[in-house]
């Protein structure tokens, strides 16, 4: 992919980019997990109050997948907030078509993500990754990451639509609340 490009997503690239997303899902066995729709993927990052960014690699037509893509890799993310070091940046996905993956793609595309953050004055860029994935593990810390589930024990939590509504309700799942608040 020496004469490809990362380059921000355009709005015409969704369907291509959620094509990956489910060739994500599928790699790490959560297929049915897999929601979100072309159209709606595309109003989340381009209507009028977009809620995520997108870098997408594009190999050059000749360098195209068996299947004739040129769209082969993308990493999405988004800006958020911490209350000890301010402006972040998170990294929800990074992934290479595995016929382009050890080509530098992926490195490259966290390169630009990690320079977007720069930009913006974010003093963190967060990501996770399975247990399991092991290459991709061994992959961040070899750029530099710190494990924060080794270093700091930190667990990340999500609320799923039913819960979020039976909180916004007042009807948690328990009324006890944590230790520490």
């Amino acid at each position: 992919m020496a004469e490809g490009a990362i380059r921000p997503c355009r709005a015409e690239d969704c369907a291509q980019v959620v094509r990956l997303i489910r060739e994500l899902a599928e790699f790490e066995n959560l297929s049915e997990q897999v929601k979100i729709s072309d159209k709606d993927f595309c109003e989340d990052g381009f209507g009028q109050v977009p809620f995520y960014k997108c870098l997408v690699a594009e190999a050059p037509p000749e360098c195209c997948s068996g299947d004739g893509r040129t769209i082969v890799g993308y990493g999405l993310y988004f800006f958020t907030y911490s209350t000890w070091k301010g402006r972040n940046i998170y990294m929800e996905d990074l992934y290479v078509m595995p016929e382009f993956r050890g080509k530098g793609i992926g490195k490259k595309l966290m390169s630009a993500i990690a320079q977007v953050g720069l930009e913006q004055g974010c003093t963190q860029m967060r990501f996770a990754a399975l247990d399991w994935n092991r290459s991709a593990i061994d992959f961040y810390l070899r750029q530099g990451a710190a494990d924060l589930t080794a270093m700091e024990g930190w667990h990340f939590f999500r609320f799923e639509a039913d819960a979020m509504q039976g909180l916004a309700l007042g009807k948690p799942g328990s009324d006890r609340a944590p230790a520490h608040m």
